[in-house]
């Protein structure tokens, strides 16, 4: 097939999520409590998560049914199309082949809805009547708040207090879906509390938001939280989009030499990539697969791995995972979205055995890909996606340099089209690099449990 655009029907939709868990060569480390110290009884998330989540969080079952009521809204927008960047690859005169998979037209403009529609699914099941949850560009918090209309709960969204101000338009649109949208740190929680007793002007991180989103749910009998990255049931759900990549690639022709996906706490990652390890681990392919972060939040590439808390306030488990230290602030880049400390247990074990790799960029070289990408295939990215677009470009620069004719497969994760602000700093020559000091990195992993 020499088609732009690879479709999928209805039909062809994933009725089952891939859980990596069961193929992984070495097992995750089980969660340490941050109450005990102990190993985590699953028993003591049940305050903040439905039963059926904790049993995904837990499970090594290889594949796991979609319930139908959430394949009814995955209809939505899914499948979700591939697209070949034969534009791009003109512009950059390589021999490679550019394959994208466009998450951007889901109706919250993301990924992220992939995980909001179970996660709310279930926690209407199980009687549940308001999620609490954190979201640093917004794309989560958008998400869930969609989720949370489509399903009648009541949603609560502690958004980074830089993202709060850099993108307003997130917020309203967390609002039309009937969300309450509360800038971080904030005067609502202990949690907020402390860290503006510390730092009044804080312009807040992912690891606070959690913190003050955790502590509203355990706070409130009615209410349980709901997490958009790094958890192993939220890697769980967003498989759909690289089993999806899978028979689209396969359509294509061709099966990818690189797999790449920018990586905050890992969710757009690993669902794209999930599917592809598991062809590296059970059937030996070859295929490179590239998670990609930020310069100033570099914790795959610059981080320890070791145990540490997902957040700030020490509310949530110790995970083992490669991590900045759960106090690291990171500069306010535009890629809120890439800015926490840590990453999913999953993707940092996969990186830890070798069967991943990762890079990290600063973010004018980041947007300087997003304007040649937009101008050859006609979308603005979202700047977190612009990482993966980045890693893309170079990786067919290298292929025109080697004359190899790669097959480069990315997921573009989201549109930009509420980060308008970020390409005018951009275009205006306000944006700046920023990298994380080798002294502030050593203190910090110094400073690690």
């Amino acid at each position: 097939m020499d088609e732009i655009k690879i479709l999928l029907t209805e039909k062809e939709m994933p009725t089952h999520w891939y859980n990596i868990q069961a193929d992984m060569p070495n097992p995750l480390q089980p969660p340490i409590s941050p109450r005990t110290g102990e190993v985590m009884a699953p028993e003591e998330l049940a305050v903040i998560f439905p039963e059926a989540l904790l049993k995904q969080e837990m499970s090594r079952e290889r594949f796991v049914e979609i319930p139908d009521e959430v394949r009814e809204i995955y209809r939505l927008w899914r499948p979700s199309p591939l697209f070949r960047a034969r534009r791009l690859e003109k512009a950059l005169d390589t021999p490679a082949r550019i394959y994208y998979k466009y998450e951007g037209v889901s109706p919250a403009g993301s990924h992220k809805l992939n995980t909001a529609v179970p996660q709310a699914y279930y926690n209407k099941k199980e009687g549940i009547k308001r999620l609490s949850t954190e979201t640093g560009a917004g794309q989560w918090g958008s998400a869930l708040a969609m989720a949370c209309s489509f399903f009648g709960l009541e949603c609560t969204v502690y958004m980074v207090k830089v993202s709060f101000q850099q993108k307003p338009y997130r917020r309203s649109m967390m609002q039309v879906f009937g969300a309450e949208v509360i800038p971080s740190p904030s005067d609502r929680t202990e949690a907020g509390k402390a860290i503006l007793a510390k730092d009044p002007d804080s312009t807040g991180s992912l690891g606070i938001a959690i913190s003050e989103a955790v502590e509203d749910a355990a706070t409130h009998d009615d209410t349980n939280y709901a997490l958009g990255s790094v958890l192993n049931h939220v890697v769980l759900h967003q498989t759909v989009i690289g089993l999806e990549a899978k028979k689209q690639m396969e359509k294509a022709g061709y099966y990818p030499d690189v797999v790449i996906a920018c990586s905050g706490g890992g969710s757009n990652f690993s669902g794209l990539a999930m599917p592809f390890v598991h062809d590296k681990i059970k059937e030996g392919k070859n295929t490179r697969i590239m998670a990609v972060e930020p310069t100033a939040c570099p914790s795959l590439t610059r981080g320890k791995f070791t145990y540490d808390y997902g957040d700030t306030a020490h509310l949530t488990p110790k995970m083992m995972m490669y991590t900045l230290g759960s106090e690291f602030v990171p500069p306010g880049i535009h890629a809120g979205g890439l800015r926490y400390h840590g990453a999913s247990p999953i993707q940092s074990q996969l990186l830890h055995d070798g069967l991943i790799e990762a890079k990290a960029y600063g973010q004018l070289s980041v947007f300087e890909a997003a304007k040649m990408f937009a101008q050859n295939e006609g979308i603005i990215p979202a700047p977190e996606s612009s990482h993966a677009i980045r890693a893309a470009i170079d990786e067919a620069l290298a292929a025109k340099e080697a004359g190899e004719a790669r097959t480069i497969l990315f997921n573009l994760s989201g549109h930009g089209h509420f980060d308008m602000s970020a390409y005018d700093a951009y275009l205006s020559g306000k944006l700046t690099d920023s990298s994380l000091p080798e002294d502030t990195l050593k203190e910090l992993i110094n400073a690690l449990p």
